[in-house]
């Protein structure tokens, strides 16, 4: 390889210019201190009502319930939040409290029309804000999903693109209007399926619950959600009263999601729940 020399003006000229260069290619190149960030695009009009002509997705459950492991967030006083597939059919569901205390849930109430099932659990924390009613959404919104994706400490952010129905068999049959959002980013070193958030809560930029999350597709990109009609009739099954959107939630900042979201956690506002099959 052939070198060169710089001379008197031309040299520093040439300086200043890869200087410049490094500088903007650093600035690219380094990922915000905790996480992607949601692209900057602006809302767009409310969120439909569901439709005949909403897509489809389809999931099929096993027969067989196996041990494992997800997401649940409080709602009330002893009464959480989480996915009916998490826990429909455990011999024994479990939260998991700070130090990884066990906490029993006493009773298990699973919907019969959606994902959603709604514990009795002798622990509690402070409940999340929660928005029952989808005409309070609107497309492109942000959403945060919050949990313990194979068992660890993650989230992912997204864009909410519209509904779909979620058509489930295998164990159980059920047929339900979801949300769908497509994924815009992860906390750094968080890679491959989102198993074990299920059941965990997506929040707005308020800190309201706006959906559970109950299934994803890595090839499309896409998160699923129950919606907030689902969630509401959830409560009512439960006799729950849900700390409602016109209370204050904690806002989340699309920089630091991941703090916020480890905040949640570090309460214990957002557990782990465990299903043993017995």
């Amino acid at each position: 390889m052939r070198g060169f020399r710089l001379r008197g003006f031309d040299g520093l000229i040439y300086i200043a210019l890869l200087a410049a260069l490094i500088y903007v290619a650093l600035t690219i190149a380094t990922p915000p201190p905790d996480a992607p960030i949601p692209p900057e695009t602006p809302d767009g009009p409310s969120l439909p009502g569901p439709a005949a002509t909403d897509p489809e997705v389809y999931v099929s459950m096993p027969f067989a319930h196996e041990s494992g492991s997800g997401t649940a967030f409080a709602v009330d006083e002893g009464v959480w939040m989480t996915a009916r597939h998490v826990v429909d059919g455990c011999h024994q569901v479990a939260l998991l409290g700070p130090g990884r205390r066990g906490y029993q849930a006493g009773a298990v109430r699973a919907s019969a029309r959606s994902d959603v099932a709604v514990l009795d659990v002798d622990f509690n924390r402070e409940p999340l804000a929660m928005i029952l009613h989808a005409n309070e959404l609107r497309m492109g919104a942000r959403g945060y999903h919050i949990g313990f994706p194979r068992g660890v400490p993650g989230e992912a952010t997204s864009r909410l693109m519209g509904r779909e129905t979620l058509v489930t068999s295998g164990r159980y049959a059920a047929r339900e209007p979801v949300l769908a959002w497509a994924e815009t980013g992860r906390t750094r070193g968080l890679q491959g399926p989102l198993s074990g958030m299920s059941g965990g809560p997506t929040l707005d930029d308020q800190g309201r619950v706006v959906g559970v999350t109950v299934a994803e597709s890595p090839r499309r990109g896409r998160i699923y959600t129950a919606a907030p009609a689902s969630m509401r009739d959830a409560l009512a099954v439960a006799g729950a009263a849900a700390r409602l959107e016109a209370d204050q939630g904690d806002f989340i900042d699309p920089a630091r999601y991941q703090r916020d979201a480890s905040r949640l956690r570090r309460r214990a506002r957002v557990a782990q729940v465990l299903c043993f099959a017995g």
